[in-house]
């Protein structure tokens, strides 16, 4: 029924000689133009394509490039429109504005004549069964065929949506889109990933008009009033709603008042659509009544006002002044287009500059298998509930520290366990410090610090704060996360909490003091390098941390950002690194070869230096304390029966015969082996075929890869224990 032309492809040679001829549309009786155009599938059916631009997106641009007629057939409801005045009102549909009369007024009455009286007012899926019925009594129907297509369903009601022609306002997208796109190429603005720039780039270099205008309840509403036409300059006597009303629009109501009241020489009064209508006192006085239009502004065209509307904008305030252009838009890459994009548009068009300097693209969320959630599926992860087990920090640490630029994130609940034990970690550590009294100091220089341990920290602590801040400036806060974690955990608790409880439990006063001293110093720095992960936690424990030594000055959210210079010490670094290495490889050996947790072994340091052997004596009772050793001695030849390692130069030595069976270990680690290797290959067979990798999904490839990096992993740690052995 709204069929306004045949399409051909311009090379369909067996049909291309019709292009320019007309035929009739069967039941209608219309004569319709057969036109050439590159979208008709000359392999799909007969090659011929009816074209309907009033009902199908794709219709609608072959209409658009061959000029083709418009024709509305279906009212407010998907049904086929029922008589020439448009009169029914039960065609309102309640949830739109248009009534049949504003459908009459663009599409015109003549519509209705050419559409057979049977099938006036039928829904469009009865109409459709009537009219197959018809095209087979007339004897126009050849055959049917199955064809399966995309029809676009409602998310909510799951009806069959039907593109269906109204008036709509619109904005000049592409023109918008010039400045927005050139402010990204010249680095007004960048995006973080880089990648997301070109999705950017591709959305604006092929923007379509805006439609700017919906008919919902809620919103801006569009600032237009309609009023009556003048005919020989005079107001023409006209139903409602108008026909070819004078359209006013303004920044406000004042603005309209001024321009239409010039236009008509008279007083005018404001309404809205929904109210009550006095057609007296339109037409029987000398006021003229504006009505307004109904629609709301399009929920991200009121959007993308945000970086400066929310700041007082369009009065020039104080805020507007201080914070426009913000610094960062911290957004999700499905938006880049319906928001970032529009912000980007409307900032430059209203602001003349940029709304943000930087665009931070993070990625998904996703189950620990890397699936979407999804509630059919079932795998929907409710952050409160984590909150509720876990808490606030440890979840907001655990997005942070998965936070790796252009990938999603693959949220398990034992890392979220596992960084609230890092905050119970954080809180124990200051409750220690608190218990031996390590209080802030006035004024405390870490760079005057005496003690190696103290001198070490200070320059750990230096590291650690430069490499949290290089991350976080590069948005990379997944590494960020990470310095702060190990800094924290690892050197702070693990190392120098453990190093200094000999010195904190001694005798030396002078020794004391400067390491309770360099205790809170540390802590504070540590606090603040956790804040922007941990937030509640560290506030926390600032201030109580603050009831003794100087005032606190601000909270720890106000508090300066590390900014620490000239604290690295090489002796100290290289003493103390060199003492952590040792322990940590001995522990590595002990846990790898199964040595039980409380026995005591016996150390060897085999071809040791002179400053090795010194560092060794000047720090054996740590080592014996904190590596579990029953005694250092010192040889030129490894004692059979050991596991060794290399540190530095001389090899470490752990006599272990007596203490664990050599040759069952032996037998027990190649069996180790040969099954991660067995792994590693089931893997790199499935990763390596092409078939699985083509329609494998994104999630499980990953995942197998992932395998792979942590069985190639376990098989090197199995192999270097496999290599230290030396059996009888």
């Amino acid at each position: 029924l709204g069929d306004t032309g045949v399409a051909i492809h311009p090379e369909n040679e067996k049909l291309n000689h019709l292009i320019g001829k007309t035929c009739v549309l069967p039941l209608v009786g219309r004569n319709i133009p057969i036109v050439g155009d590159e979208y008709a599938d000359p392999e799909k059916g007969t090659g011929a394509v009816k074209i309907t631009p009033a009902h199908d997106f794709n219709d609608w641009d072959v209409g658009k490039r061959a000029k083709l007629e418009v024709i509305n057939i279906l009212d407010a409801r998907g049904r086929i429109i029922a008589n020439d005045d448009f009169s029914d009102e039960d065609s309102r549909h309640p949830d739109t504005n248009l009534s049949p009369t504003n459908i009459l007024r663009i599409f015109g009455s003549s519509v209705y004549k050419t559409i057979p009286t049977e099938l006036r007012g039928l829904d469009r899926f009865e109409a459709r069964k009537r009219i197959v019925a018809m095209l087979h009594d007339a004897g126009a129907l050849e055959k049917i065929e199955p064809n399966t297509h995309a029809a676009p369903h409602a998310q909510r009601g799951d009806a069959i949506i039907e593109p269906w022609l109204t008036d709509q306002w619109y904005a000049d997208a592409a023109t918008l889109a010039k400045p927005a796109l050139a402010a990204v190429k010249d680095g007004r603005t960048r995006f973080v990933p880089e990648k997301y720039a070109a999705d950017y780039q591709r959305w604006l270099d092929n923007i379509q008009p805006w439609c700017i205008s919906r008919q919902l309840w809620w919103g801006h509403q569009i600032p237009a009033w309609y009023g009556p036409a003048l005919i020989n300059g005079k107001i023409a006597v006209q139903d409602i709603p108008l026909k070819n009303p004078k359209t006013f629009v303004g920044l406000t109501e004042q603005d309209v008042r001024v321009e239409a009241e010039e236009f008509y020489g008279q007083k005018i009064e404001f309404r809205n659509s929904d109210d009550p209508f006095d057609i007296d006192k339109m037409f029987g006085s000398d006021i003229v009544i504006l009505t307004r239009d109904p629609d709301v502004l399009d929920t991200w065209f009121s959007s993308a006002l945000w970086p400066f509307s929310t700041l007082g904008w369009p009065d020039a305030t104080p805020e507007v002044k201080r914070y426009y252009p913000t610094a960062c838009l911290v957004t999700g890459f499905d938006i880049i287009f319906f928001w970032v994009a529009r912000m980007m548009m409307q900032g430059v068009h209203f602001m003349g500059e940029v709304p943000f300097r930087d665009v931070y693209i993070h990625g998904l969320v996703r189950d620990a298998k890397g699936r979407k959630m999804s509630k059919s599926i079932g795998n929907v992860i409710d952050p409160l509930k984590l909150i509720d087990q876990y808490g606030a920090d440890a979840l907001r640490f655990t997005l942070a520290a998965l936070a790796t630029q252009g990938r999603d994130v693959k949220l398990d609940d034992s890392r979220v366990e596992g960084y609230r034990n890092f905050a119970t970690k954080l809180w124990n550590a200051t409750r220690f410090a608190e218990m031996n009294e390590c209080r802030r100091v006035e004024g405390i220089d870490p760079k005057s610090a005496k003690l190696t341990v103290n001198r070490w920290i200070a320059g750990e602590t230096e590291r650690a704060a430069a490499a949290v801040t290089t991350a976080i400036e590069a948005y990379k806060f997944n590494e960020a996360a990470t310095a702060a974690y190990e800094f924290g955990w690892g050197t702070f608790c693990d190392w120098y909490v453990e190093l200094t409880k000999p010195i904190l439990a001694g005798s030396d006063e002078a020794a004391k003091a400067e390491t309770r001293a360099m205790t809170a110093w540390v802590l504070d720095q540590t606090l603040a390098m956790l804040h922007p992960f941990m937030p509640f936690i560290t506030e926390e424990l600032w201030q109580k941390t603050g009831v003794n030594g100087p005032h606190r000055e601000s909270l720890l959210a106000l508090a300066p950002w590390p900014d620490l210079h000239g604290l690295a010490d090489k002796a100290a670094d290289d003493e103390i690194g060199w003492l952590v290495k040792l322990i940590s490889d001995i522990r590595s050996v002990r846990s790898e070869m199964n040595v039980p947790a409380g026995a005591k072994v016996p150390l060897v340091l085999v071809g040791a230096s002179k400053t090795s052997a010194e560092r060794a004596g000047k720090h054996q009772p740590t080592i014996m304390r904190m590596a579990r050793i029953a005694s250092i001695d010192y040889s030129v030849v490894a004692p059979k029966g050991s596991a060794q390692v290399i540190v530095g130069e001389m090899t470490v030595a752990l006599p272990l015969a007596g203490i664990i069976d050599m040759a069952a270990e032996k037998k027990r680690i190649a069996k180790e082996i040969d099954k991660v290797m067995a792994e590693i290959k089931k893997v790199t067979d499935r990763l390596g075929n092409p078939k699985f990798m083509t329609n494998a999904p994104d999630e499980v490839v990953e995942e197998l890869r992932e395998r792979q990096v942590d069985w190639e992993q376990k098989g090197s740690r199995l192999k270097a224990a496999f290599s230290r052995i030396e059996a009888d």
